[in-house]
Order: structure tokens, then C-alpha cells, then sequence
């Protein structure tokens, strides 16, 4: 089932009675989600991708815009009517009933044509916890269950109506760092297996790179870039994607762009013909950092973190926007800490340039 967005757009009123102005939780978003993929709705707090996730859903109305699921207009159909697949935050499970009583309870709900007898939605349902791995787990209470576990009952019960759109909002968050890490690749391979184009709403980046097939990165309200993690990693729209993606986060300078040259500070760093001079910010991901020592960026390292294959190492520099600059190296290299600085060349092709009033991308030609 694909999705079209079209012009979607929220606006909720003013809680300041006195300012009376609006919030726009959504701009005028337009998007088709393809059938059968998974989506991953990326930025921070407030940016109005779970907006986005209620609209989809049903649960909040627009303001203006249309949502089709195929040709089917369904802006002003009721959520239950709608054919999702709904999963939550805080998993939303009936404390009283077991397991399987908590993944029934929607086929029990069904009415008219759709109603089913008691063996089929006992089939269904054992059908659904199999898929999500928690078929002996089905005469527990849910406080008997782990969060990883209680996040796949919250699956299977949304599973088991055999939705067209399967819709996550920010459904890892409460988990540890090593169930998240499980549970994502289980999403995806619930997600694959079948095959419901599935909308996965989240703040942590490299979660919904990971197991995403395109990412919707928004601010404010208004999307800043859509394609595959890859590709939107590698080509950042502007200042504020870049910033967003990458673990650790990119490097940002203050710099400036003289007779076709970029200078961080009194380095001249690479050659960008074409671009007019100006004052710019740079941005270097940590992995385009090589040691060499001829190479044009001058550091003062401060620490090396050994982290098994690579080598993360921690500097300042004068024009860094940072704090610290991070740089991820071969750990074949060895940095000696003391007086000296060390030297990078840098990679053209994970080095940006952004305007430094807008923060919008500055292409150049890389050799």
C-alpha cells in the first residue's frame, strides 16, 4: 500500500491567548511513501514528524492537505476504518490481560464481515506472536515481561489485523541500549518478511538509518531532505542535516572562501573554484580526516580514544565551532600526545561548505 502526502499541513492554536499566534506543527508536506518500504520520519523534538505519524494514522485531523492509502482519499475516514497498524511508545497494554488476550483484543473488536470465529483469531494471533518471537510467552501478564518483550506484544497486537500500513511511533525509546539495538533489526525483519510499508518515527538517527529505506529528515515542522540514509549522509541538503546525521557528529569550522580557495582559520584546506569568496562554515565528517604530515589542517590533540579497528582522535582547533574536534583513524596509525600537532589531509568528498547565514549546502567541484 503506498501513501501520498499531499500539502499536508497542521496548525494548532496559540496556548498564549494573549499573542494568539499559531504553531505550525506541520508545513505543507508532500511525500509518496512506496509500497511495501520503510520510512523512518527523523529530527528533534518538536520537528512534527509524530504529528505527522497521527495524521497518517487518523488520529489528528489536518489542518489542510490530503492522505491517500493507493487511490483511496482517506483524510476524513476514522482510524479504525483505515486499515493500520498503530504502535506506541509506552507499548499501551491492558495490564489485566495475558499475552494472547492483549493480541486478540483487536480481532475481538471486528464486527459485520470482518468478525471471526474463535479458532481463526486464535490462529491469527499465535500466527502473530510467532512472528515476533514471543510464542511462549502467550499466558503471561504483561509485567511479567521484559520491555523488549512488551514492545513485541505492542507489534503483534498491531500486526494481527493484517494492517496495510504498519505505524511506529518513537517505539524503541524506552528500551536499553542493547535491546534497542535487537529490537530494531527485528522490526526490520518483521517489516521485510511482510511486507506492510511501515512509517517508524524517531529522534535517534542512527537508529532510522539503520534500518530504514528513506528517511524524511524534518525541522520545525518542514522538510529538509528525503532519500536513502546513504545518500542523504553523504550529501547533506544543508547545515542542519548535516549536523543531525553521523555518530559521532560532524566537525563544524568557521571559514572562508578566498580567490577559490576554503581557509578554516589560516589553513588553506582545498580548492572550491567557482565559489564566490565569502565567509562560510565547513563541515568535515570524522572519518574524512587522514594523518599525513604535509597535510593542510593543523590540530592540537588532546586525547586518543582506542576504539579497537579505528582510532578516534580528540584536538582543538582555533576555528572549530566545537569544542573538540573528532577525528576516526586507522588504528594502525600512533599519535604521541604532547607539544606537537598533528596534520590531516582531508577527504574532498567528506568535506562540505554552507552559507553562513542560512546554512544552505554550497556545492563545489570535487577532482
Amino acid at each position: 500500500m503506498n501513501i501520498v502526502l499531499q500539502n499536508l499541513t497542521k496548525i494548532f492554536p496559540s496556548r498564549n491567548k494573549k499573542s494568539g499566534e499559531e504553531v505550525v506543527a506541520v508545513n505543507n508536506f508532500n511525500f509518496e511513501i512506496p509500497d511495501g518500504k520503510l520510512i523512518g520520519l527523523l529530527g528533534p523534538s518538536g520537528c512534527g514528524k509524530s504529528t505527522t505519524l497521527y495524521m497518517i494514522s487518523g488520529l489528528q485531523k489536518p489542518t489542510s492537505g490530503r492522505i491517500f492509502f493507493g487511490d483511496d482519499d482517506v483524510t476524513e475516514m476514522s482510524t479504525e476504518n483505515r486499515g493500520i497498524g498503530l504502535v506506541f511508545q509506552n507499548y499501551a497494554l491492558y495490564p489485566h490481560l495475558t499475552v494472547k488476550q492483549n493480541i486478540l483484543f483487536p480481532l475481538q473488536n471486528l464486527r459485520g464481515k470482518d468478525k471471526m470465529d474463535k479458532n481463526a483469531m486464535l490462529d491469527r494471533a499465535y500466527e502473530a506472536a510467532k512472528l515476533v518471537q514471543i510464542e511462549q510467552l502467550l499466558d503471561r501478564k504483561p509485567s511479567e515481561l521484559s520491555g523488549g518483550q512488551q514492545q513485541r506484544v505492542a507489534i503483534a497486537r498491531a500486526l494481527v489485523k493484517m494492517p496495510k500500513v504498519l505505524l511506529l511511533d518513537e517505539p524503541l525509546s524506552n528500551l536499553d541500549a542493547r535491546l534497542r539495538l535487537q529490537t530494531r533489526e527485528e522490526i526490520r525483519r518483521i517489516q521485510k518478511e511482510t511486507g506492510i510499508t511501515t512509517v517508524f518515527v524517531t529522534h535517534d538517527q542512527e537508529e532510522a538509518m539503520s534500518i530504514s529505506d528513506m528517511i524524511v529528515v524534518m525541522k520545525a515542522g518542514i522538510v529538509q531532505q528525503i532519500g536513502k540514509p546513504q545518500d542523504v549522509y553523504d550529501d547533506p541538503a544543508n547545515l542542519f542535516v548535516a549536523k543531525f546525521l553521523g555518530t559521532p557528529p560532524i566537525n563544524v569550522f568557521s571559514g572562508r572562501v578566498q580567490e577559490g580557495h576554503l581557509y578554516i582559520g589560516e589553513d588553506r584546506i582545498i580548492d572550491v573554484k567557482g565559489v564566490p569568496d565569502q565567509e562560510v562554515v565547513a563541515g568535515i565528517r570524522p572519518e574524512g580526516f587522514v594523518l599525513s604530515d604535509g597535510g593542510p589542517l593543523t590540530c592540537a590533540p588532546v586525547n586518543v580514544e582506542v576504539m579497537g579497528r579505528d582510532v578516534s582522535v580528540v584536538s582543538t582547533h582555533p576555528a572549530s565551532l566545537n569544542p573538540l574536534v573528532r577525528s576516526i583513524i586507522n588504528a594502525d596509525n600512533r599519535i604521541e600526545l604532547g607539544d606537537s600537532p598533528v596534520r590531516y589531509a582531508i577527504k574532498p568528498r567528506k568535506l562540505f561548505i554552507f552559507k553562513k547565514e542560512t546554512g544552505e549546502r554550497i556545492n563545489f567541484e570535487v577532482k
